[in-house]
């Protein structure tokens, strides 16, 4: 699964993009940013419009590792969707940063008031995670294992 695939735009049929767009407003960010840190509270997420956003990992005794960058389209952050709602991982702004900003709560509740809409919300975020959790793994194997991911898949 590509992250072409888990776009908002590829994600989402354009009503639902539309309603998501209702709890969202515009933001930017400077180069070296932190959009969010590992153990804070998850309550707003972001869809790339133009600049690079790195996804990170704290790994004691190192610098944190970056997981995956992310672009145009790009969901930014999942961690809004599952209780507990706190990250999992920390976000930096790599180049100057345009995005969407999109309250979670707000969305959440629209989720819980239209089935269908929070089926598709759940099955983006599925997707996403599913992928992001890909990425991570071949990218922790060619950080730290003594002969890197092997190309696995």
């Amino acid at each position: 699964m590509t992250s072409a695939t888990t776009t908002m735009n590829a994600a989402l049929p354009a009503e639902y993009r539309e309603r998501l767009m209702q709890a969202a407003r515009e933001v930017a960010f400077k180069d070296g940013a932190r959009l969010f840190a590992e153990g804070r509270r998850a309550d707003r997420f972001w869809i790339v419009r133009t600049g690079t956003v790195t996804l990170d990992l704290r790994v004691p005794g190192r610098r944190p590792a970056v997981i995956e960058s992310l672009g145009h389209g790009e969901l930014v952050g999942w961690s809004w969707h599952f209780p507990p709602y706190v990250w999992h991982l920390g976000a930096e702004a790599m180049t100057p940063v345009r995005a969407w900003e999109i309250d979670a709560e707000a969305v959440r509740r629209m989720c819980a008031e239209d089935a269908e809409f929070g089926r598709a919300i759940a099955v983006w975020v599925g997707r996403v995670v599913a992928q992001r959790l890909h990425a991570s793994r071949i990218r922790l194997l060619d950080l730290y294992a003594p002969y890197g991911s092997g190309g696995l898949t």
